[in-house]
């Protein structure tokens, strides 16, 4: 191969790497341009430059992200919550309570989708036991990263180097090979973060003066027939402790229940009232054992698309009317929820509710509202309050039962995981757990487009010598031995994936790691397992991985927050995993 060629394809990965640690450059763009560079100056032809694009790994993911889009627009993973999370007393259980299911489900799905479901539910725990959301969201997101370590399908890194594994060795791994490693970093992980988070992590601002906020509703819920809270008081349920806001009282029949509430067992179509802030009301939709009462229409609508606020202005045409004879449906195509005036309590019914200016109304009403109406005189303000609709969730235990169906016919090698994951996608779309619409918006494709292209680099690092190279730089000290050089392996990954994205890193190592293996003349298997346990020990910077940055916000975490309790769990996962892992895969 001439040198040239080499030099080039070096100074590519190079500059992919810092322009990616330093840049604001999206990491598809510049793994497109490396792939483009290649392309034209020969170094690659289009069948290997393009083969990223054709790998069993990256197709894999992309039909899990169908999966994972089924199992949220059902409400699986929220139904869940609700029933294994059950109702800490205090951080340290919160975080205990957080290890089973959210580890557990980061295996089964995609752990990004997994922590943007639980991170109000967090909160709402944080708001509860009157702790800061500080000291919940950053081991929800250590958890949901350890839980991708558990299966092949935890993370799309490990789909990646199961894809190259195939391509190289024409070896794959089991669904839950993996686990033997990562089962046991899991739990003495979690350890760590059950018994040290709540003294490293920051206080932050938990004030909740939601009573300040004028914006207060009164909302209604009705208890449905076919749930759990059939049969218990109030006060043993997660309803009791909904902030922010509180319990008005229980309307039941022609009865009026409002002392004594915690005390209550709760009824089929018991009506219960709320008053609190519009976050509640968002949180009361998303629950899967009441349905959010509103005005009373004439005729049956269609569930719309979005929560939405307004406030009424002076031209506004009802103004002085009740809602019952304004017809509001009828002139804007949204059902009002709650008004709210100044925090006022409202006694009268809604419908009776005559507006004034000023009134703040909470609508339930398609997204294609704010748009229309958010210029017109009729309102002073127009906002979303939720993105999406309610979950389907007469349908969630269908699509957990075609994920369990995914999961058993990969783990029994009755099919390989591709073809196991594209089964599972055609069921979730034929039995309409979510639109063809929606399940494209959930398929990430710069994730994709970023992997695809890095098997580019990956390939001209191989066929150019550069990989080969630098092994052989690396085994020129005398005396590396097998296990020295699987540290190298993984510290090296563990090093990239917190400066640039964990797939690049991975694909990028697991070239190396196939060098080295070979100049030794040893086993590849446990240098495989490093990178993929090392690429998912990301807990050094918000920017390493996906979930820390979710959370760092809502957290108010800074990078000195992320090292405090990121650095030693580092090292406790680098240490469980370079033990074991030549136990598990001799040299």
């Amino acid at each position: 191969m001439i040198e040239w060629q080499a030099a080039v394809t070096l100074g590519l990965v190079v500059g992919v790497l810092v322009a990616m640690a330093t840049s604001k450059i999206a990491a598809d763009v510049l793994m497109m341009s490396a792939l483009s560079v290649l392309l034209i100056l020969g170094i690659l032809p289009p069948a290997e430059a393009l083969t990223g694009f054709a790998n069993p790994g990256v197709i894999t993911i992309a039909a899990m992200y169908i999966v994972a889009a089924g199992l949220r627009e059902t409400g699986a993973v929220y139904w869940l919550g609700y029933w294994l999370l059950g109702r800490p007393q205090n951080q340290r259980g919160a975080v205990r309570k957080m290890i089973a299911p959210i580890a557990g489900l980061s295996g089964l799905m995609n752990n990004t989708a997994i922590v943007s479901i639980f991170i109000p539910v967090v909160q709402q725990w944080a708001r509860r036991i009157q702790v800061s959301p500080s000291k919940l969201l950053m081991p929800l997101s250590f958890l949901a990263i350890m839980g991708g370590t558990l299966t092949l399908i935890g993370t799309s890194t490990n789909l990646v180097v199961d894809g190259l594994l195939q391509a190289e060795k024409q070896l794959t791994l089991g669904m839950f090979e993996i686990a033997w490693v990562g089962l046991p970093t899991l739990l003495i992980g979690a350890l760590f973060l059950w018994l040290f988070s709540e003294k490293l992590l920051p206080k932050g601002d938990h004030a909740m003066g939601w009573q300040a906020n004028n914006r207060v509703y009164q909302v209604n819920v009705e208890i449905l027939s076919s749930t759990a809270l059939v049969g218990k008081p109030l006060g043993l349920t997660d309803l009791k402790h909904l902030q922010p806001g509180q319990w008005q009282g229980i309307q039941r029949g022609e009865e009026w229940i409002s002392e004594n509430l915690d005390q209550i067992t709760l009824r089929a179509n018991d009506i219960l009232c709320f008053k609190g802030h519009p976050l509640a009301s968002q949180q009361l939709r998303q629950h899967p054992g009441v349905r959010l009462l509103g005005e009373q229409l004439t005729e049956s609508v269609p569930q719309q698309g979005c929560l939405i606020e307004v406030i009424l202005s002076a031209d506004f045409p009802g103004l002085g009317q009740a809602l019952q004879n304004l017809k509001f449906w009828d002139r804007y195509q949204a059902k009002v929820l709650a008004i709210s005036r100044g925090g006022e309590h409202l006694t009268r019914a809604l419908d009776e509710v005559k507006l004034e200016l000023g009134d703040a109304l909470l609508l339930e009403a398609s997204p294609s509202f704010v748009d229309q109406y958010r210029f017109r005189k009729d309102f002073l303000l127009v906002s979303t309050l939720a993105d999406e609709p309610p979950p389907n969730f007469k349908k969630a235990p269908l699509a957990l039962g075609i994920l369990v169906g995914m999961m058993a016919l990969a783990s029994s090698s009755v099919l390989p995981i591709l073809q196991a994951a594209l089964l599972a996608a055609g069921a979730i779309l034929a039995c309409g757990c979510v639109s063809v619409g929606k399940a494209r918006r959930h398929i990430d494709l710069a994730t994709l487009v970023t992997i695809a292209a890095s098997f580019a680099l990956a390939m001209a690092m191989n066929k150019t010598g550069v990989s080969e190279g630098l092994a052989n730089s690396l085994l020129a000290y005398e005396g590396l031995t097998p296990f020295g050089a699987l540290i190298f392996i993984y510290v090296t990954t563990a090093i990239l994936t917190e400066l640039v994205t964990n797939n690049a890193a991975a694909i990028l190592m697991f070239t190396m790691a196939v060098a080295i293996a070979q100049q030794l003349g040893v086993s590849l298997m446990p240098f495989v397992i490093a990178v993929m346990m090392a690429a998912s020990a990301s807990f050094l910077t918000p920017l390493g991985y996906q979930t820390n940055l979710m959370v760092a916000g809502p957290g108010g975490y800074r990078l000195l927050d992320f090292l405090r309790l990121g650095l030693p769990l580092s090292l406790i996962c680098a240490t469980v995993s370079l033990c074991l892992i030549p136990l598990i895969w001799p040299f």
